[in-house]
């Protein structure tokens, strides 16, 4: 079986990128995040870009814009298994959360760094065990 990053790399990187890239934005609707705080999560884009890419057009994205996606997603689907409904897993993010020193995942996750990014996602993985 392939994993996924060898099963993306045969596809063309405009789709991969338009997928991925609605995905991220209906997520980060969910969330109620504006644009600055999606850019921040991309990897600060060039506003330009980013207002591209949220029209569904512009460059195809970086394997680092899309490993960013791949963890804002794993951040949401994890969510999504641990609350037993969608408004509470949507509210989660922006909760005050001790083991984050009192910071929300949200806030962690916006220091901009992909760490950030893996840190909120092992968290909740290690919440889901």
């Amino acid at each position: 079986m392939l994993a996924a990053r060898e099963f993306l790399e045969d596809k063309d990187p405009k789709i991969v990128s338009h997928t991925a890239l609605e995905i991220f934005f209906n997520i980060t609707k969910s969330w109620g995040l504006k644009a600055q705080e999606e850019r921040i999560l991309l990897g600060d884009p060039a506003s330009s870009t980013f207002y591209k890419w949220r029209n569904g057009e512009g460059p195809a994205i970086s394997k680092d814009t899309l490993e960013r996606i791949s963890y804002v997603m794993g951040v949401y689907k994890s969510l999504r298994l641990l609350f037993p409904t969608e408004s509470q897993a949507n509210a989660w993010p922006k909760k005050e959360n001790r083991d984050f020193n009192g910071e929300s995942a949200m806030n962690v996750m916006l220091k901009g760094s992909v760490a950030n990014l893996i840190h909120v996602r092992r968290y909740l993985d290690g919440m889901r065990e």
